[in-house]
């Protein structure tokens, strides 16, 4: 059980705070609401070489990473398809210095032409090493174009193409700069050993004097309802073919969302869960398998996907995934199986709980969502699903009309 307290400063910004009087270490976490699903369709990758730039130094700041660790702290961020998350932990007594880089950061990052060359290299060059330039790189690229039709998540978060990257400008930078990174637009979550009302003062202190309106959120294009069977072959340079076959599936605060993470762990959650126990281990059609959800804010994917064993066709492969699916559909989940999966998922948040970065974390995550109460909660949303809803579930959400699958062709199969 997490307790915390929410507040909100009169320039909008959302700050939620925690006392961990267990930690000699605090955790500060800005996360700001702007991922790569508020770019244009012909400037993607933007939200993540942003955040490269946020370590660029500000006005006053040239270097980032000298105050943290003078403060005895480590820092880092990650950008995804729907926020940006920065976060820094460092001694409970010198809390102040994260407030103060990350405020000063809202509003002072310093664009030099000599920067942001230099950054979007770095980011060119992460995108040709670990999606071009590596088996299988492109492979979930592909999928969600496949997927999606009109809604941003149908390009990853490092963009469709580097070539976006390449052409942007610092005028572009700037405008994005003002747009996103701003109170308003932002949640400041504190985890340490400091009375929560010590935590909005503080936040008070250094952000309060950060003048700002109300943000306005984008209007996201509405994914529209698939309706036919969706199929993509492709050939590549790699070791094995490939199959992934993936479904639409509901936003973050469906229910449907909580359902498919244990359908992904009874079929991928270890080497006893399904998937790999019958698939590799017994019949040996895989080489590897998984089953996962994209966890997005908006309606995401349910992902299956494997590389097929040496001799094995394909056609017989996908039909076993299916056939896997089919058991689901029409075979009662067991209740030790089912009851495994639970334990897993309460475990992972128990232990989550130890550490205040974590939770610093997820209590931005969650007020992002509007509903912190979440992290207190899901626990008892997951013990509720039954195995006569997943049947039901999976009945209803694996169909053929609403799958897309992706051969990904090993080019050494086709010769």
């Amino acid at each position: 059980m997490i307790n915390y307290k929410l507040h909100t400063l009169p320039n909008g910004l959302r700050v939620a705070a925690s006392r961990d009087r267990n930690s000699k270490l605090a955790a500060v976490n800005l996360l700001y609401c702007v991922g790569a699903r508020n770019e244009h369709p012909d400037h993607t990758g933007f939200a993540h070489l942003f955040e490269h730039l946020m370590f660029r130094g500000t006005r006053r700041i040239p270097d980032f990473d000298t105050p943290v660790q003078m403060a005895c702290g480590e820092n880092n961020a990650f950008t995804n398809n729907d926020y940006t998350d920065f976060y820094i932990t460092l001694p409970t007594a010198n809390v102040e210095t994260a407030l103060w880089l990350e405020s000063d950061r809202m509003t002072g990052l310093r664009l030099t032409p000599r920067k942001f060359e230099a950054e979007k290299r770095v980011v060119i060059e992460e995108y040709n090493q670990r999606y071009l330039n590596q088996p299988y790189g492109d492979q979930m690229m592909l999928a969600r174009a496949l997927h999606y039709r009109v809604h941003p998540y149908r390009w990853a978060t490092i963009g469709l193409t580097p070539d976006h990257v390449a052409a942007a400008t610092i005028a572009e930078a700037e405008a994005f700069y003002r747009r996103y990174y701003r109170p308003s637009n932002a949640i400041l979550s504190i985890v340490g050993d400091l009375e929560e009302e010590r935590a909005f003062e503080l936040a008070e202190k250094w952000f309060g004097g950060i003048a700002d309106e109300q943000f306005v959120a984008d209007t996201l294009p509405v994914e529209p309802e698939q309706t036919e069977a969706r199929r993509l072959e492709v050939e590549r340079d790699v070791p094995a073919t490939a199959i992934t076959i993936t479904f639409p599936m509901g936003d973050r605060h469906s229910r449907d969302f909580y359902l498919l993470d244990l359908v992904s762990d009874l079929l991928a959650g270890g080497e006893s869960a399904r998937l790999y126990d019958e698939l590799v281990r017994r019949r040996r059609l895989f080489g590897a398998v998984n089953a996962y959800i994209t966890g997005d804010v908006d309606a995401g994917m349910f992902v299956m996907t494997g590389q097929v064993a040496a001799g094995v066709e394909v056609a017989e492969a996908e039909a076993a995934l299916w056939d896997e699916l089919h058991c689901l559909q029409t075979e009662r989940v067991g209740d030790y199986e089912l009851e495994k999966v639970r334990n897993k998922f309460e475990a992972g948040v128990l232990f989550g709980e130890l550490n205040v970065m974590n939770k610093a974390m997820n209590l931005g995550y969650y007020s992002m969502l509007g509903t912190p109460e979440l992290i207190n909660g899901e626990v008892a949303i997951y013990r509720s699903i039954s195995a006569e809803e997943i049947a039901e579930g999976c009945r209803r959400i694996f169909t053929p009309e609403r799958s897309s699958t992706l051969i990904y062709r090993a080019a050494n199969e086709t010769k």
